[in-house]
């Protein structure tokens, strides 16, 4: 029995050996795949669809300034006070507009990138399982030295995903 326990111990650490372990620069594979290109352009053209919105709603708020100022004197206190509170409302709607339009821009851009990093991430696993492979680290800055027993495994991922 301690024979067995004893040739237990002993081929623990010579398991740790039989390990093999890759990394992969997935900062260098995400801008190269075709879906990002049109995550970009879905992103440039929504922004842009915003911008344009919240300019026409400018526009309008500076407009409806621009009579009231000239108006205003001649005013009675009442419809004055009413326009100013019109002009108030429709500042506030911009500033709305603005806050809702950048959290959505936030979340469309974070669900296309989750989508390429999921893409990227199956390739990934599937490289390793054909590769016998125990880790595979990303290497986008998060791990400071990769020693020699590490193979770059990005080529094989991008080739994986049809990128040359």
């Amino acid at each position: 029995m301690k024979k067995l326990i004893v040739l237990a111990l002993l081929a623990a650490p010579l398991s740790l050996f039989a390990q093999k372990f890759g990394h992969v620069n997935v900062e260098e594979i995400i801008p190269l795949m075709p879906e990002y290109a049109k995550a970009q352009t879905e992103l440039q053209n929504t922004q842009k669809e915003y911008e344009d919105e919240l300019v026409y709603m400018q526009e309008e708020l500076e407009k409806k300034n621009a009579e009231y100022q000239a108006q205003a004197k001649s005013l009675p206190e009442s419809t004055r006070q009413r326009r100013e509170q019109e002009l108030q409302d429709i500042y506030s709607k911009i500033e709305q507009f603005y806050a809702d339009s950048r959290e959505k821009l936030d979340k469309l851009t974070a669900e296309l990138l989750q989508a390429l990093e999921n893409k990227v991430i199956e390739a990934i696993k599937s490289i390793g399982d054909a590769g016998g492979y125990t880790y595979i680290f990303s290497n986008s800055g998060q791990i400071p030295y990769i020693g020699k027993g590490s193979v770059d495994v990005t080529q094989q991922v991008k080739d994986k995903l049809g990128i040359k």
